[in-house]
């Protein structure tokens, strides 16, 4: 996907529309059209970047200052007992948008989405895949 194809560039753009709820200098977002429930927020940076490690610090401190601002809102608008925040980097973590984006998602009591089924780690795994992380954390 080249930049000049890239949907949300074209929403920051306005060649295509969206339903915006909150836009500033290097901010933008709009209502997600696959949601998972209604009030599902996309937020983005208006600049191009592919994944949230490929985009700078201070695009991702205004997102985050923008995303105090807007999960609140998407709360109390339609009554959401909690929220999450999702982010999927590449393909193989569910990114389909090449663009750096955040789901604000509002949550209910009863929605039954689930995000993660987890198991246990294996006797030893945990450790041995921490030591690995703080390793490359190093690196």
């Amino acid at each position: 996907m080249t930049l000049m194809d890239c949907i949300f560039c074209k929403i920051v753009a306005g060649e295509l529309p969206s339903y915006k709820v909150y836009e500033d200098e290097k901010v933008l977002a709009f209502l997600d059209i696959n949601p998972v429930n209604p009030g599902h927020t996309l937020l983005i940076p208006k600049e191009h970047y592919e994944t949230t490690l490929d985009t700078p610090d201070e695009l991702l401190q205004a997102m985050a200052a923008a995303m105090k601002k807007i999960a609140p809102a998407v709360m109390r608008a339609v009554k959401a007992d909690a929220w999450n925040l999702g982010v999927n980097n590449g393909a193989a973590a569910g990114q389909i948008v090449m663009h750096t984006h955040w789901h604000i998602i509002p949550r209910f009591a009863r929605d039954e989405h689930r995000l993660w089924r987890g198991e246990p780690y294996a006797e030893g795994e945990a450790a041995r895949v921490a030591w690995h992380i703080t390793d490359n954390i190093k690196a």
